[in-house]
């Protein structure tokens, strides 16, 4: 790691501020007006005692970190907590009036900190960063934060830790890692919450190198990393596709003292699955459950989106199967998943046991899914009769409900109904998929006009068709032709004409024509 990037303005954190003084660092910057504040403070404090109190930090007893966290520090670190229900109060009112600004200039914040922020102790200054950090409120952490040493306040251990939470919030994470070295150059180390925040930050967003550096200053310290840690870095190297590398460190965990987790195997598992390679993904499962590890549902999901990915959802339902046996209940992604798959790869019958499975647990389909699994039935319907109910009732459940249907479905739900002769319903839907806005294709219009001819409903049918005139829409001589015929079978000879005149006015010749 590059030291020399660190800023050289960092103050000493041992040292004692006697008066603010200007400081090129924007982490530094002091103002006479703000120290002469905190001096009116400590005149007015009744107990006599400077409320801004200087902590010397070398002067603090020397702790360890709990062995959980394997760290060893030279100064204990304090904890985030209020000395009274009055700083308590403080920092909240300083949150709300914060809220409240129409504008978050730093001006107008510093300027109610300087009325409502005399807080006592660094202790009570770390309550009031970390309470911002929890509101999501970053930057007003960093600019009290520069401000600090004109309260005659030193940031301690935990100060800075808030920072690197800070900066991993706002995305910068070269300057939480700089903030990171300055701490162990002055004999601050983080706890293992902060390490994990920073590297998992990093590795999110790819910079797995990055993350390595800071693993690599922990070791210089003599801080062992934790399972969460590793869990973060497993994590990083899958995701810039070095599944190989995530594998032999989870190998070299299993030989420390560390013991892996179930998150820890997921990681691994997960990368094994973007890739192409459930089975393995499978094995470490196995292997997982050897060492008492109890999979949850996330762990499944993996395998789920693995193997659907990889075009063997049937896997899937084996894998649903194995999670039912070990106790662990199916979530809404669980199902989702395996369905998306199931019906990308034609697997419909299943699917629709999946899909009622779900349902019956009391979980929701979402309306891309719920029109998947619909126009999958339709197209099922046409070999295997018996699917066609199934479509239907699904297909009424979305009409009923607040899902969108999209002009697809209706289009193939329309011509299944067509098919099976329910012309009411055919109809019905034709009319509400043109209220809902879509315009349906000439097919649609025509699998309507022919089925109600053969049905003996002509008179319906040119319902129809005007219905295709008043959409200004296209017709083709499919759409005349059975409408003639229909005509000519019930001895209609001017209405077949009207007919075959209304074609040629749109340029249509159909090739059936009036007979007397």
């Amino acid at each position: 790691m590059d030291i020399s990037l660190m800023p050289s303005s960092y103050p000493t954190p041992f040292t004692l501020v006697q008066s603010p003084s200007p400081s090129p660092s924007p982490l530094w910057r002091t103002h006479n007006k703000r120290t002469q504040h905190a001096r009116s403070c400590s005149a007015t404090n009744p107990t006599g005692t400077t409320p801004l109190n200087v902590v010397n930090l070398a002067d603090k007893t020397h702790q360890s970190y709990p062995k959980d966290y394997g760290l060893q520090s030279s100064v204990e670190e304090p904890k985030l907590d209020f000395d009274s229900i009055a700083s308590r109060l403080q920092v909240q009112r300083f949150i709300d009036r914060i809220k409240a600004l129409p504008f978050r200039e730093t001006s107008v914040i510093l300027g109610i900190f300087e009325h409502d922020g005399c807080f006592q102790t660094v202790s009570e200054f770390n309550a009031l960063l970390m309470a911002l950090v929890i509101a999501k409120e970053p930057d007003i952490a960093l600019s009290l934060f520069n401000e600090v040493s004109a309260y005659r306040l030193v940031p301690d251990s935990l100060t800075f830790s808030i920072m690197i939470r800070c900066y991993c919030e706002k995305n910068d994470l070269d300057e939480a890692k700089r903030v990171l070295v300055h701490m162990v150059e002055n004999g601050f180390y983080p706890n293992a919450a902060t390490i994990t925040v920073l590297i998992n930050s990093l590795c999110k967003r790819g910079r797995l190198q990055r993350a390595l550096e800071v693993l690599e200053v922990m070791g210089r310290i003599g801080c062992k990393p934790t399972v969460q840690i590793y869990n973060c870095l497993l994590k990083g190297l899958c995701y810039v596709g070095r599944v190989e590398d995530a594998y032999e460190m989870l190998m070299r965990i299993k030989k420390d003292a560390i013991k892996p987790d179930i998150y820890t195997f997921t990681a691994v598992m997960d990368g094994f699955c973007k890739v192409g390679r459930s089975d393995e993904a499978m094995e470490l499962l196995d292997e997982a459950v050897e060492m008492g590890l109890t999979p949850d549902v996330v762990t499944f999901n993996t395998l789920f989106n693995g193997y659907c990915k990889e075009g063997r959802p049937m896997e899937g339902l084996n894998v649903l199967k194995q999670m039912k046996e070990r106790n662990c209940n199916p979530d809404c992604i669980t199902y989702s998943t395996l369905l998306h798959g199931l019906l990308k790869w034609g697997k419909t019958r299943n699917a629709l046991k999946v899909y009622k499975e779900m349902v019956e647990n009391g979980f929701e389909v979402d309306g891309r899914l719920m029109n998947n699994l619909v126009r999958g039935l339709c197209r099922r319907s046409r070999k295997e009769k018996d699917l066609f109910e199934d479509a239907h009732e699904v297909f009424e459940k979305m009409q009923n409900g607040i899902l969108g249907i999209n002009a697809s479905t209706y289009g193939l739900m329309i011509q299944t109904l067509c098919m099976e002769k329910k012309m009411y319903a055919a109809v019905f839907c034709l009319q509400q998929m043109i209220g809902m806005g879509y315009s349906p294709w000439i097919i649609t219009f025509n699998n309507v006009i022919k089925t109600l001819c053969v049905e003996g409903k002509v008179t319906e049918a040119l319902l129809v068709l005007s219905i295709m005139y008043e959409g200004g829409r296209g017709t083709n001589g499919i759409s005349y032709k059975p409408l003639i015929h229909g005509l000519n079978r019930r001895g209609s000879f001017l209405g077949a004409c009207s007919v075959y005149g209304a074609a040629l006015k749109r340029g249509v010749i159909p090739n059936t024509k009036p007979q007397q």
